[in-house]
């Protein structure tokens, strides 16, 4: 299964919408380099497909990459369907799938626009096993 990266996301602070960059460094055991997900935990880089993100504009939602507070945007795979343990080749760095979702403690901003938000049904971590860069258009390639 292969897809693509559509935008590649940071922010200084946890519960911030992050805005997309040119590319990011992914260093392992830790995630990306100046974002403030980033640490020794197992959710250290989260991920979102452009799939998800498009059942929100559905909605009517002026939203985009990043607004769900993703580290990466991609395209072409169903992220929620990966099992947990599932190694991703994106660009340069390995990524292990750690977590399928998340219980959303407190209403972000897109689900009081929404009545709804794809994040914490749809949305993915991973930690870093081999670090290196990620760019707009690289490659995803499950393994």
């Amino acid at each position: 299964m292969a897809g693509k990266v559509i935008a590649v996301n940071v922010s200084l602070n946890k519960g911030e919408r992050k805005t997309p960059v040119a590319e990011v460094t992914l260093r392992v055991n830790h995630g990306i380099e100046g974002d403030g997900h980033a640490g020794d935990w197992h959710r250290q880089v989260s991920l979102l497909a452009q799939e998800s993100i498009a059942k929100m504009q559905a909605l009517g939602l002026d939203v985009k990459e990043g607004d769900f507070a993703e580290n990466i945007t991609t395209e072409g795979i169903d992220l929620p369907s990966l099992p947990i343990g599932t190694k991703m080749e994106l660009g340069e760095a390995l990524l292990e799938v750690t977590q399928i979702g998340k219980e959303c403690h407190t209403r972000c901003a897109i689900f009081y626009q929404a009545g709804d938000c794809v994040m914490p049904k749809e949305g993915i971590f991973a930690k870093v096993l081999t670090g290196g860069v990620v760019r707009p258009g690289d490659k995803v390639v499950v393994l």
